[in-house]
């Protein structure tokens, strides 16, 4: 059953009301632009025994008619036997209104929406309460870094294989809520923790998350804890991650042009070849060819050859004194 905020009456017997307890309502702005469809992302690792997943949805920002993503994110059970029934968007007439979501015994009505990690359109597949703890249901829970106590694994049966984000009107689920559904709706509940709120408050002042900025995939899909939006684990959307991992190898793409490098490089048998271009270092060898021709220097003493003009210098005269000196020799050597 819905009712709405604007409305006197309700308001004065809310506030009479303990500030924890709260029916499910419905807060009307009159919007007439239909919510984005949900991100897809992954879920960060649980923080520890006794946190129960609570998923994002997209928001409403009055001052800058723009809707913005509250991440998903692990809360610490309110109380033992606590369980979270998500807030969605209804179409009603030619606006679409805001139901709130709010902790309680069970799983009331929650649009149809298919919010994931359990949240398939009809209640909770993630876990449930035993004996004063809570089994976590592995299959779409990521426990695997954590030591949690209790867990089991189920398949998990999705009831809208969609990622529309509201009730009703066109293109919205189409799905009313059952009668055990209405009566759960009608309890009494209590509200987002403190640090719930605190969580949405945050994600209201941050630029990226608004869907004008993010075209649908903020740069914050999901968080370990309320307000970690800085935390080494955040998780991103799907998209975004995409993008990134996209342009990673493009930044790293240009290493096959070193490959190509090498190609270019693989003309280096020009270094092979280099021993073609000192093969002709036969030239060298021919240079002694060229060197050949130093028979002119035989030819040099063919031009000395006129030399024998000192051998007939000593015709003249020295060769005679030369026979002469023997022979006086000679006639000494008769004289004794």
């Amino acid at each position: 059953m819905k009712t709405y905020l604007y409305k006197p009456l309700l308001l004065s017997m809310m506030f009479a009301m303990a500030p924890l307890v709260h029916a499910q309502i419905s807060v009307s702005v009159g919007i007439e632009l239909p919510p984005p469809e949900l991100p897809v992302y992954e879920q960060p690792a649980i923080p520890g025994d006794g946190y129960l997943w609570t998923p994002g949805y997209w928001s409403w920002n009055p001052n800058e008619n723009d809707y913005y993503w509250v991440p998903g994110t692990w809360v610490n059970a309110p109380y033992v036997g606590a369980l979270w029934t998500p807030g969605y968007w209804g179409h009603e007439g030619n606006n679409y209104s805001w139901n709130r979501g709010y902790w309680g015994d069970h799983i009331g009505y929650y649009g149809g929406i298919n919010y994931g990690h359990g949240y398939a359109g009809v209640g909770y597949q993630g876990g449930y309460w035993d004996r004063g703890s809570f089994s976590y249901n592995r299959t779409v829970n990521n426990v695997s870094n954590v030591h949690v106590t209790n867990v089991y694994s189920s398949r998990v049966t999705n009831v809208q294989n969609t990622h529309v984000s509201f009730n009703g009107g066109r293109g919205g689920v189409q799905m009313s809520a059952s009668k055990n559904e209405q009566i759960i709706n009608s309890m009494p509940h209590n509200q987002a923790t403190s640090r719930q709120a605190e969580h949405e408050t945050q994600a209201h002042t941050m630029p990226d998350q608004r869907m004008s900025v993010n075209h649908g995939a903020p740069r914050v899909a999901a968080t370990p804890e309320p307000g970690a939006y800085n935390a080494a684990n955040v998780e991103h959307t799907r998209a975004e991650r995409a993008a990134a991992s996209q342009q990673r190898p493009q930044a790293r793409a240009p290493q096959p042009q070193r490959e190509n490098q090498q190609q270019q490089r693989q003309p280096q048998p020009q270094h092979e070849n280099r021993p073609q271009q000192r093969q002709p270092q036969p030239q060298h060898e021919n240079q002694p060819q060229q060197r050949q021709p130093q028979p002119q220097h035989e030819n040099q003493p063919q031009q000395r050859q006129p030399q024998p003009q000192h051998e007939n210098q000593p015709q003249q005269h020295p060769a005679q004194q030369h026979e002469n000196r023997p022979a006086g020799h000679g006639e000494d050597h008769k004289e004794k």
